[in-house]
């Protein structure tokens, strides 16, 4: 799973983490699922940076795979490239869209919640981005 958190400790890195690694917070937001394996990889996003930068649904997080160090415990760590994200404002048409998309927070998926459907990824198949199993 990713987790973009709000800063502080990991400087706002996007992280990937096996399944059952880490915590969601309750507060967390589900961006969506990409669907990179047979289960998909949920990409969590805290609470609060959600309110600052995606509430009104206005901006598109965009996971990169670059050359450099990885983060702390995140999966990419030693593999000579890190991720890091990037926003990117969608179009009046792409607003339209994601509109109607139910908010999960942490708390709700807890709870049973899903996202209807699977959306459209768009992705450029980078080798090796994610590798480890269950991921």
């Amino acid at each position: 799973m990713f987790h973009q958190s709000g800063g502080c400790c990991d400087g706002s890195s996007p992280m990937c983490y096996p399944h059952g690694d880490f915590l969601v917070g309750d507060r967390d937001v589900l961006l969506g699922v990409l669907d990179v394996t047979e289960e998909g990889v949920p990409v969590w996003i805290s609470g609060p940076q959600y309110q600052a930068q995606y509430r009104e649904q206005h901006t598109q997080l965009v996971i990169d795979v670059v050359p450099g160090r990885g983060s702390g415990f995140s999966l990419e760590a030693p593999e000579g490239v890190r991720f890091l994200s990037r926003g990117r404002v969608f179009t009046d048409e792409e607003k339209a869209l994601v509109k109607g998309i139910p908010v999960i927070t942490g708390l709700a998926y807890a709870r049973g919640e899903r996202p209807p459907v699977r959306g459209e990824v768009v992705a450029d198949n980078s080798p090796g981005a994610c590798r480890a199993t269950g991921a």
